[in-house]
């Protein structure tokens, strides 16, 4: 695996969807990569199940092996590991990298914290819920089991002031539209700069 570039976040946006489970981040991610053709959604990988109904893509589902190897050989330019399970982003190469000149990162905020360590430059966008009612019926819309609700809604009361201040650019998504165009907006004023 070749290794990832130092130089590409001077040559191509890395844009950091970050945020609490249940906030829309999978969502909102879909459609914005869907409305901007250069822009190229890296699919995080995952050792937990898929949930009923979420689709095969959502992520790359792998064992736990799997995953731990790719640590070991370097493969991931961030992991964590959340209620048992790893979740990481694997490093862009020539078989899964299109050459779209930005990349979108859909990770937790230990990952994005280790992606803004790495490249400072990276643009971090932090969603928010509407409120936490809004987050955890959407948790249990999914159908997230309670005690993983419970845990992801205490996660997200630690996590969010460590978001606000990480940030580049805070979202409430109340409102899937008016929250893509949004970041439509914020991506397009980073390219101006």
């Amino acid at each position: 695996m070749r290794p990832y570039s130092t130089n590409l976040a001077d040559e191509r946006l890395i844009i950091v969807v970050s945020g609490p489970g249940g906030v829309g981040k999978g969502t909102i991610v879909d459609a914005l990569v869907q409305r901007d053709p250069n822009l190229w959604l890296s699919r995080s990988w995952t050792t937990r199940e898929r949930r009923d109904g979420e689709a095969e893509n959502a992520y790359v589902f792998v064992s736990a092996g799997d995953f731990e190897s790719h640590i070991s050989r370097g493969g991931f330019l961030e992991w964590t590991e959340f209620l048992g399970n790893y979740y990481g982003t694997p490093r862009p190469d020539e078989r899964n990298d299109p050459g779209a000149p930005d990349i979108v990162l859909e990770i937790e905020l230990d990952g994005a914290q280790q992606v803004k360590q790495q490249y400072p430059q990276a643009i971090l966008i932090f969603v928010l819920p509407p409120s936490r009612a809004e987050q955890e019926r959407r948790l249990r819309g999914r159908g997230d089991p309670d005690d993983k609700v419970f845990a992801r809604l205490r996660k997200a009361e630690k996590e969010e002031p460590i978001g606000r201040e990480l940030a580049d650019y805070l979202v409430v998504n109340d409102e899937l539209e008016r929250t893509v165009d949004e970041m439509i907006n914020i991506v397009n004023r980073e390219r101006a700069r």
